[in-house]
């Protein structure tokens, strides 16, 4: 009886409402880097290296704009239960306000010193001079990003998810077709290899971020307005800075962590660099339901925590829990399912035999990584957050990459000289070594916080008085 009333909660219909979008979106977004991957694969090893290497710019970059948009989130998620648009407003112009600043900054570099920025993940000339041309085509990229994930970011925090789908939709149907035009040459276009990845990406970020505009103007509350950047407001400013910045960076020191991840792998060799591409293709599919879940439930529970709801948000973020157990198993079973159709895939193309070995047994690696992955992430970056506990994590994954993974990763790889699949096996432990603290701040019950003000414009107002 008692389980039946579990499973008849409200909240299954709707985060499962809210997840289908999220996941369609999120399933998009890595059917961009799969054809990216098979394509390239008709090019050669050394375009797929170089690829892989570079994106791993894009990659730091976007934990950068997740950071800053789920930072957002938590504060207008739980104004929406409010109902205060004023107030979310003004949230998107201060996350506008970082966001473009650093996409400028990483544009100016990637225009003017990419080889330098290769020189980071390789020492091969070959792969250098591939990435540094790819860095620098997708410049215009880093723009146009620093602003379309802020907005559907906005958006979906007040439970309009299906826009973002449709605009992710639009840019990766031109992203893939785009490919095959610059990549292979078709219909008279010049034959680019990796450098046409890059173009038919940033042409498809700048239609993207058009369509966000048309959005905007179609839309009646929730607008895109570039000149809320400079409007101020001291007490959401700084809440902002107090509970987003440290989502912020937490989402960039795991992103910059998992980026030596691929120093390392990429000073053992092309043959590690290739198979581990791959490998992080076929991760990035297992893993997309679980994130979907992550960012749906911080959706709604943040809602819960806004209305005032604490003791419906905290049954709800167990069930979320529950839910993100049985994603994590249906990821890692869908990573083995695909494993023998990817090394078939991979045997027929341009892979050497060692990369060929290196990819099997990092698929399997990845088979379980997938479920440690999906419970950190549903509890740091969806329930902690959505009621402003965006601090644990920060000082979680700091401890447990940076003190741990990154330097056990370079020890065992450059001291010890362990074989390149036993660097792997240990640099995919750090999700594990994470539970013990995540598991014990969730039971606490600290995460559950409300952070919105009432009154906030009114003060504002009498201050200037």
């Amino acid at each position: 009886m008692e389980k039946t009333k579990r499973f008849d909660s409200p909240f299954y219909g709707q985060i499962f409402r809210l997840v289908t979008p999220i996941v369609l979106q999120n399933l998009l977004s890595s059917a961009v880097s799969s054809a990216d991957v098979v394509m390239l694969n008709f090019v050669g090893q050394s375009a797929i290296s170089a690829v892989s290497l570079a994106s791993q710019y894009t990659h730091v970059l976007f934990m950068l704009f997740y950071g800053i948009g789920t930072g957002a989130t938590m504060l207008c998620a739980q104004y929406y239960g409010k109902k205060d648009f004023r107030a979310i407003e003004v949230v998107q112009g201060i996350a506008l306000r970082i966001s473009l600043s650093v996409s400028l900054v990483v544009a100016a570099l990637a225009l003017t010193i990419p080889q330098y920025m290769m020189m980071l993940f390789t020492s091969d000339p070959e792969l250098i001079a591939l990435g540094a041309e790819y860095i620098r085509i997708l410049s215009v990229c880093y723009l146009c990003w620093g602003i379309t994930e802020v907005y559907i970011s906005i958006l979906r925090s007040v439970g309009r998810v299906t826009i973002g789908t449709v605009l992710n939709t639009i840019a990766v149907l031109l992203n893939v077709v785009l490919n095959a035009l610059f990549i292979f040459g078709w219909l008279g276009v010049p034959k680019m290899g990796a450098a046409g990845v890059a173009l038919a990406t940033s042409i498809s970020r700048l239609v993207e971020l058009a369509l966000c505009f048309v959005v905007s103007a179609r839309s009646k509350d929730i607008k895109l307005k570039l000149r809320m950047i400079f409007v101020r407001n001291k007490a959401l400013f700084t809440d902002f800075m107090k509970l987003s910045l440290p989502a912020v960076a937490n989402d960039v020191v795991w992103g910059l962590a998992f980026s030596m991840y691929s120093v390392i792998l990429g000073h053992l060799g092309s043959d590690a660099v290739a198979a581990n591409s791959l490998a992080a293709v076929v991760r990035n599919f297992g893993t997309i339901l679980c994130f979907g879940f992550a960012n749906a439930g911080g959706i709604l529970l943040g809602q819960k925590i806004g209305e005032g709801k604490m003791e419906e948000a905290r049954g709800d973020g167990r069930r979320l829990l529950w839910v993100t157990v049985a994603s994590g198993a249906i990821g890692g079973l869908i990573v083995l399912a695909a494993r023998p159709f990817v090394l078939g895939y991979a045997q027929g193309g341009n892979f050497t035999q060692a990369a060929l070995d290196y990819l099997g047994v990092m698929l399997l690696i990845n088979s379980y990584y997938i479920m440690g992955c999906a419970v950190n992430t549903t509890l740091i970056a969806g329930v902690f957050r959505a009621g402003g506990d965006s601090r644990f994590g920060l000082i979680c994954d700091f401890f447990t990459m940076w003190v741990y993974a990154v330097p056990v990763g370079f020890f065992v790889a450059f001291v010890l000289k362990l074989p390149v699949l036993w660097v792997y096996f240990i640099l995919c432990l750090d999700e594990f070594v994470k539970w013990p603290w995540v598991l014990h701040r969730y039971r606490s019950g600290k995460w559950l916080k409300n952070i919105t003000r009432d009154n906030l414009f009114q003060e504002q107002k009498t201050a200037k008085d």
